[in-house]
């Protein structure tokens, strides 16, 4: 699987290129994309964003997505100016940084840097997702608005992971991180993960993404005892290479049977295990995704998204 196409509607809002889009789309109920259409750093990304922002109606942008800054598979984003630019979107809420293809640059290519400047710019922002985790980086912070929070990668790093179970998200009710493989980075543990699946500093969360994940056997057996799991409404393990361990430690583990939905799509779980699965959690109501089914063995499974 590779992302083949960007992104048509964010936060809600139907996205729309800026400044190619003007006189067709809404200004204030629309995903204004920015980037730079060479992908070369011409620096025409800056010079669309900060015409963007000297718009008369800027304060009236509730969503941004941030395509190609220019050169992302060798030049990180400039966080920095972004940040000084964004607090002039005064009605922003939505933010997504590097939305881009494959062909455009690969996940596990696209060099990020810390975001935790973008956060602190905006304390009103609800909806936070990023694709690509080659430099990213983010400091334990305290933010009251966020909602939701993805991170999109072929390999997070342990790093980021702690961080994230480090800040105090009061509002957060989404939370969706790619682990990847340790191949492009993604060196998390399960013990990254506890202050996540602790919950404490997650109180309203009830939907929690641990996705195309390598290790997501061992996820599955941790969210078996996990605290956060009592209050969740959706849990998804999808993308990766969860087997019969994880799905069996998943049914032996604390009870399921209250999750609106349980998304496990692409997975390696054999027949035996699925059909116990399936009816002990579709008979309780749960929706529940095991389309994508494969048995082969170990050394030959793969996560849905890597390169």
């Amino acid at each position: 699987m590779t992302i083949g196409s960007h992104i048509t509607v964010f936060a809600g809002r139907p996205v729309a290129e800026y400044p190619a889009d003007l006189g067709k789309a809404s200004r204030s109920g629309t995903a204004w994309r920015l980037e730079d259409p060479d992908y070369d750093n011409t620096g025409e990304f800056l010079v669309r964003l900060e015409a963007l922002a000297a718009e008369d109606w800027a304060g009236q942008v509730g969503a941004l997505v941030i395509g190609n800054w220019g050169g992302a598979y060798d030049s990180a984003p400039p966080i920095g100016r972004i940040a000084a630019v964004l607090p002039r979107f005064t009605g922003l809420k939505a933010l997504f940084l590097g939305e881009m293809t494959f062909d455009e640059c690969e996940i596990s290519w696209i060099q990020q840097a810390d975001i935790t400047a973008l956060l602190e710019a905006l304390p009103a922002l609800e909806v936070l997702t990023v694709r690509g985790a080659t430099g990213l980086g983010l400091k334990p912070l305290r933010h009251t608005a966020l909602r939701e929070l993805t991170i999109e990668s072929g390999g997070l790093p342990a790093d980021v992971v702690r961080a994230v179970g480090e800040c105090d998200l009061p509002a957060l009710t989404h939370l969706e991180l790619w682990l990847g493989t340790d191949n492009y980075g993604g060196d998390a543990t399960v013990e990254d993960l506890a202050p996540i699946l602790a919950g404490t500093r997650l109180p309203a969360l009830t939907s929690l993404a641990l996705r195309d994940a390598e290790i997501a056997d061992l996820v599955a057996v941790a969210l078996a005892g996990a605290p956060v799991v009592a209050r969740l409404r959706e849990l998804d393990l999808s993308l990766g290479m969860l087997g019969d361990e994880g799905a069996a430690a998943l049914l032996a583990g604390q009870p399921l049977t209250h999750l609106r939905k349980l998304d496990l799509h692409h997975h390696f779980i054999g027949a035996a295990v699925l059909e116990r699965l399936t009816g002990e959690l579709g008979a309780a109501g749960v929706e529940l995704d095991v389309s994508g089914a494969d048995e082969r063995d170990w050394d030959e499974r793969y996560i849905a998204v890597s390169e």
